[in-house]
This record gives C-alpha cells, sequence and structure tokens, in this order.
C-alpha cells in the first residue's frame, strides 16, 4: 500500500513539474521582456554590439503575414538608405550574409512597411494570430477622399496605417491606396480621441505626418540579415519621392458651396472646353515629364483646381508654372514633337520667359517663369505691341502633389497665399472679364524692353 502511494505521489510531482516547465518556456518564448536580456537569442554569428531585439520583432511579423498570405514591402527611410549603399553587393549575394545584423538591428523605434489595398485581406484572423504572438495593435483608418464625389458614399471610412508593437519596437504598416490619376496615396495618421497617445511615440513615425502621393512601384526581393524582404527596385529613387511627396486633396466640400451659389456651366460650349483642356493638360504633363521638368498649376487653371475641383470654363486656356531654374532649352521643341506648335515666346532665360503653344481648337497653353527673389518669387509678362514688361509677384512657395481631372499633378503647398496675391480677397467670386496687366493685384510695372533685344524677346508666330 505504501510502495502504491510512493508512485501515485512521484507521478504526480512529475506532471506537475513538467506542466510548469512547460509555461516556462511559453512564457519565456511569448511575453518576457526584452529589458531583460531574454526574450530574443542572438542572430548566428557576432553582432558586434547590435541590439538584435528589432531583428526579431520584424522576423516575427514577416511571419505573421506571409502565413496569412499578405505582401508587404519595406519603406523604413532608414533602412533604405542602408540598403541603397549596399544594393550592388545584395544583388550580387543574393543569399546575404547570415554573420552580421546590420540592418534589422539598427537603433530605432519603428521598421516601416508598405501594404497595398488591393492586397490586403480580412483583418480579424491577423489581428487574432498577432495577439497570440505576442503582438498588440493599433487601426487608424479615416474618410476615403476618393469617394467624395459620391454624395451616397461620403462618411465611408478605410484603414489608412497599422501598428504592430512587440516589447520595444513597433512595425509601422502604410496602406497604399491607387487613386485615379494612375499613382499610389497614403493618408495622413490622425489619432481619434479614444486612442492611446503613449501607444508608440507617434511623432518618431516616418510616414503619416501628411498624405503621400508617390509613383507606382517596381519590386525586387533580397535577403537582409537572414529574412526574405521585398524592397523598391530603386531605393534611392523612392527616397528621393518621399522628401517630395506631400499630397493635398482637392477642397469638395468648399466646392460643392461653390457651385450651390453659382451653378455650374454645363452648356455644349463649356463641356467642350474642358474636355479639350484636360487633354491639354495631360498631354503637357507627359510631355514635361518626359523631360524631368518640374511643373505646377498655376493662375486661372490652379484658381478652378482650388475653388471648384474644375477647370474653369471661361478661362479659356490652361495655365502652368515651372522654376526657372528648371528651365530645359529643349521645352519648345518637345512640345512641338507632341502636336503643338509655339504660339508666342516671351522674354529670355535671365529674364521674363513665357512660353505659349496652341492646342486643340482655341485652347491654348500658358508655361510661365517664376524667378526666386530673397523673400519673394515673381513670374512676368509682355506686352508685345509696346515692349512694356511686368512683374507679378507671390510669397515664396513649395510645391506639393494633388489630384485634378484624373492627373497627379503638384500645386503650391501655401494654395490660399498663391491664389489671394493673383486674384485678390474676392478670389471666390468668379470674374469673366480679366486684364492681364491690370486686374491681378500682384502686378507691377518692370520697365520697357529695349527695342534692339526686341527680336529675341518677343517672337509671335
Amino acid at each position: 500500500m505504501q510502495r502504491i502511494n510512493k508512485n501515485v505521489v512521484l507521478g504526480l510531482l512529475t506532471l506537475t513539474s513538467s506542466v510548469f516547465l512547460l509555461f516556462q518556456l511559453y512564457y519565456y518564448k511569448y511575453y518576457l521582456s526584452p529589458k531583460n536580456g531574454a526574450v530574443f537569442p542572438k542572430i548566428k554569428g557576432s553582432k558586434t554590439g547590435q541590439d538584435s531585439s528589432r531583428w526579431h520583432v520584424v522576423r516575427k511579423f514577416l511571419g505573421l503575414v506571409s502565413s496569412h498570405h499578405i505582401p508587404v514591402h519595406l519603406i523604413d527611410p532608414l533602412l533604405l538608405g542602408l540598403i541603397a549603399t549596399d544594393l550592388e553587393q545584395l544583388r550580387a549575394f543574393p543569399e546575404g550574409s547570415r554573420s552580421e545584423c546590420r540592418y534589422f538591428c539598427a537603433p530605432r523605434d519603428f521598421t516601416a512597411f508598405a501594404l497595398l489595398d488591393k492586397t490586403r485581406k480580412l483583418e480579424t484572423g491577423l489581428f487574432r494570430a498577432a495577439e497570440r504572438v505576442g503582438f498588440q495593435w493599433l487601426k487608424v483608418q479615416s474618410k476615403d477622399p476618393r469617394l467624395e464625389g459620391m454624395e451616397d458614399l461620403l462618411g465611408t471610412e478605410i484603414p489608412l496605417h497599422y501598428i504592430f508593437r512587440l516589447a520595444n519596437h513597433a512595425i509601422h504598416v502604410v496602406v497604399f491606396y491607387e487613386r485615379n490619376g494612375n499613382y499610389l496615396w497614403h493618408g495622413q495618421l490622425r489619432l481619434k480621441r479614444h486612442v492611446d497617445r503613449k501607444f508608440v511615440p507617434f511623432r518618431k513615425l516616418q510616414f503619416g505626418h501628411y498624405p503621400g502621393a508617390y509613383e507606382k512601384l517596381e519590386l525586387q526581393s533580397v535577403s537582409l540579415d537572414g529574412l526574405t524582404v521585398q524592397i523598391p527596385k530603386e531605393p534611392s529613387r523612392f527616397l528621393e519621392e518621399r522628401s517630395h511627396s506631400r499630397f493635398i486633396e482637392c477642397r469638395y466640400r468648399e466646392a460643392r458651396s461653390f457651385f450651390q451659389l453659382y451653378p455650374d456651366d454645363m452648356s455644349l460650349d463649356a463641356v467642350e472646353f474642358r474636355k479639350k483642356a484636360k487633354a491639354l493638360l495631360h498631354l503637357a504633363a507627359v510631355t514635361l515629364n518626359s523631360l524631368g521638368v518640374r511643373f505646377w498649376l498655376s493662375s486661372g487653371t490652379c484658381l478652378g483646381w482650388y475653388r471648384q475641383c474644375n477647370i474653369i470654363p471661361y478661362s479659356k486656356d490652361v495655365d502652368l508654372g515651372i522654376f526657372v531654374k528648371d528651365y530645359k532649352p529643349d521645352i519648345i521643341s518637345a512640345f512641338q514633337k507632341a502636336g503643338l506648335p509655339l504660339k508666342h515666346k516671351f522674354g529670355k532665360v535671365e529674364d521674363s520667359l513665357e512660353f505659349s503653344f496652341q492646342g486643340e481648337g482655341d485652347v491654348k497653353l500658358d508655361i510661365f517663369f517664376f524667378y526666386e527673389e530673397d523673400d519673394h518669387m515673381w513670374n512676368g509678362g509682355t506686352q508685345a505691341k509696346s515692349g512694356k514688361k511686368f512683374k507679378y509677384l507671390f510669397p515664396k512657395f513649395m510645391l506639393c502633389w494633388t489630384e485634378f481631372v484624373e492627373l497627379k499633378v503638384r500645386v503650391p503647398c501655401e494654395t490660399l497665399q498663391y491664389i489671394e496675391a493673383n486674384y485678390g480677397k474676392e478670389w471666390k467670386m468668379p470674374v469673366k472679364e480679366w486684364d492681364w496687366k491690370n486686374s491681378p493685384p500682384n502686378v507691377q510695372p518692370n520697365g520697357i524692353w529695349p527695342i534692339d533685344e526686341w527680336e529675341e524677346v518677343i517672337q509671335l508666330y
């Protein structure tokens, strides 16, 4: 009887010890803080003092999305900067090196990945799986700007950002959406009232401070620190795009209010003009983009975008601005090859340069070159019959992306100041009679071209 009791006791003790040991292993693997130095084992080989905990968070995240068939690609600026310097070596040795953690162990609070909306899968299963392996997560969503023109769909929200936090590192997933202008867009990260502001150091995020617009990407697969990752095929180009990616949306709500006061002109002539102006703008964009020349919507075209999200039907032209420092001698020949003959050329590169090209019918394309001074910018104007010069002053501005007539184009970021400089405080009111020499509040006389220069600075075709 005593022997049986002893065996039972020993069996129970062994079972209890085994269960406790399994619990310790499970807790060790998934929940123990890296501050104790025990969560993440070191990567095989020397780390030269780098913290491998970040590598383990990235590995766990990549395993998570892979198991749910969700393709993501790396867009982290710090890591892409490192990759850009090593790109040739990474292409030559696609298996990479497992002996040193050069990339994912680099000091940082976040690792940023991108997710294309059309590849986004059901969220519920992903979030549950993330929680099972120790991640805490946050989803940030907002209204879909692509639906602003659809009254019955206004207010529909879409996911914009996901954050997955584990231990002392976080994964920031930026959701990119395809827009009508055949480009990719991501939204701003705006926290709603109930969100814990201490969830992560949001101010340190590399994406989400403002919306961004990018060209569509080609991706390539590389091995980084023993992990297979998708990256932009040209990391340096993506980083350059990011530095100028800020996007501002058309003011759809204000446009609707404008048309309530001033009903839109839907006459056959207006519809036909807008059709031709849209085609001309698209052709101009293709031509200038092929030359690598930055341009933006200017004058009446910019006013139409800002005030009514459309082309002003009585403007009769398309207006673009170009910084004179971006001037290229082959601009004229490029437009002529595109089927747009030169109508006039005023000024010279050093002073008051402007081009006008003839589009379809009576629609023309005007290109104004802008000059930068210490405290302002300006473009010039020339009266052909008298040789008089005019100068239009603008406060300094930077360029942002927007979408206009199904095209990704630039506009001045400080659009209101730009519009007010050119059209005054009453810009909201339509004005059909406009004298380019007297009506703009920012115009001022700028002398007269010397007669011996007229042949060069006043060319009519």
